[in-house]
């Protein structure tokens, strides 16, 4: 592999790579909202009244244990609450 090879290669990859990272960004940017009360054990996403920090909850249904969902998902999934709509 030659010199101008390895630097078209690169390159490439490095566009895919940027493209990737920004279709997610753009996929998080959509409304969200809070949805508490069905979070897995360790799955949560922010802290709660008995921890500080998010994947900390030890088990599954804890009421003020929330996870980002799209907006309009919580209220379809049994025993989920909506606590905040964000849009970011």
């Amino acid at each position: 592999m030659n010199k101008t090879d390895l630097i078209a290669r690169t390159a490439l990859a490095s566009l895919l790579v940027l493209g990737v990272a920004g279709s997610a960004g753009q996929a998080f940017a959509a409304d969200n909202e809070k949805c508490a009360g069905i979070a897995k054990a360790g799955k949560n996403d922010c802290a709660t009244k008995s921890n500080s920090c998010s994947g900390q909850v030890k088990a599954d249904g804890v009421k003020d244990a929330w996870v980002y969902l799209p907006k309009g998902t919580c209220e379809r999934i049994a025993g989920g609450v909506v606590i905040a709509s964000t849009k970011k």
